[in-house]
């Protein structure tokens, strides 16, 4: 049994989970229009976070200002992030039963270009050093774990930290997700023709691409030995990662991995007692369809379906957490968010997706992740009553 303690979220819509949420809830959006920015000639529309207002945050942290690293923006926000989901529980975060799990797909890329640097350790470049400089700014002496596995990285890494919880080898688990945006992460993605310069319409058919975002998101999970479980509290119930190996940026026209997933998680479970799934939901044109086929596939077509690139865009590496944490604070609400950007459907299977927040009666949600070289994970959280 792993219990989620304490979260926080920062992001362009703000630097605290009730805030993030309540503007999802609300129906902002934290995508913005961008124009030669990143020193590039295509414009895009993209969620960032305000540097000058983490600088502010990271720095009011006590000894923040007083270490001799120069820390990143990730690791800023990364650090900022853990500090604040901390606030809200007692644990000691140097302690010997305390795991860090870095989830992150490009780190400190940016590092790359001899023009910006200089002032880092060559080794910020390396996404075991951010890990340990993370988790050694808390004084936490164990190793920590990167996971660095695509578009699922968020949800591998909770998943990881279940197994750590569940081997007893820790009683409690810190896991981050945090991705932040530079010139070769966008050229990337423009080079691939997969980027919308508008806001994103996940399966709508008139999507025509994702916006990619930042965000440093944290989870702090307990053991089946540390967590008495209380009504309303949530319980990572089960986490599945398949990998079809369809293409190396190319969904499963089947779906197969995802659909794998689906059925793992969803084992031993009624489906009345899901109110919803948080597909990906990216707002590309195969992404979407294969969702739709593993969706259906599994018998799920029933069950209300949104997603939140709308609000954040695709976060990467924060995906997986982020998501979590949105989901799960509306399952706790007994409420469905509606799918930002979504009007007609544009898939080829005629799935629920939810145009408008709605009260839900189910007890579970099921969070879905894909990513690049096939590989998929499904989340299933339950609702303690």
């Amino acid at each position: 049994m792993t219990t989620l303690l304490s979260d926080n979220i920062i992001s362009s819509l703000g630097f605290t989970t009730n805030e993030n949420y309540q503007k999802v809830k609300q129906g902002k959006s934290g995508l913005r229009f961008y124009s030669d920015y990143f020193d590039l000639p295509e414009p895009f529309v993209v969620s960032m976070i305000d540097e000058e207002k983490l600088d502010d945050a990271f720095y009011q942290i006590p000894n923040a200002s007083k270490s001799k690293i120069r820390y990143s923006k990730l690791e800023k926000a990364a650090v900022l992030s853990v500090t604040e989901a901390l606030k809200h529980t007692e644990i000691n975060p140097a302690g010997e039963q305390v795991l860090f799990i870095l989830s992150t797909t490009k780190g400190n890329i940016f590092l790359l270009d001899a023009q910006q640097n200089e002032g880092y350790e060559p080794e910020q470049l390396y996404l075991w050093r951010s890990a340990e400089l993370i988790a050694g700014f808390f004084g936490n002496n164990n190793s920590p774990m990167v996971i660095s596995n695509a578009c699922i990285s968020g949800a591998y890494a909770l998943i990881s930290a279940q197994r750590a919880l569940e081997s007893g080898r820790y009683n409690y688990a810190i896991v981050v997700g945090v991705d932040m945006l530079s010139r070769f992460i966008i050229s990337g993605f423009q080079s691939f023709k997969a980027l919308s310069q508008s806001h994103c319409r996940p399966f709508d058919a008139n999507r025509d691409g994702l916006n990619v975002g930042e965000v440093a998101a944290t989870v702090i999970l307990a053991g089946k030995n540390e967590s008495g479980l209380r009504p309303h509290d949530i319980v990572l119930s089960a986490g599945a990662i398949c990998n079809d190996a369809n293409h190396i940026s190319g969904p499963s026209r089947t779906g197969e991995g995802a659909f794998l997933a689906l059925r793992q998680v969803c084992s031993g479970i009624k489906t009345d007692e899901l109110a919803y799934i948080t597909a990906h939901g990216t707002a590309t044109p195969y992404n979407d369809e294969m969702e739709a086929i593993a969706i259906t596939r599994a018998s799920l077509q029933h069950i209300p379906v949104n997603t939140l690139k709308g609000y954040f865009g695709h976060t990467l590496g924060g995906a997986g957490v982020v998501e979590s944490i949105i989901s799960t604070r509306s399952l706790k609400d007994r409420l469905v968010l509606k799918t930002q950007g979504f009007e007609t459907l544009g898939v080829s299977h005629p799935l629920q997706i939810v145009t408008q927040n709605q009260a839900v009666t189910g007890t579970r949600c099921i969070n879905m992740l894909s990513g690049f070289g096939g590989c998929n994970a499904a989340l299933l959280y339950s609702l303690v009553e």
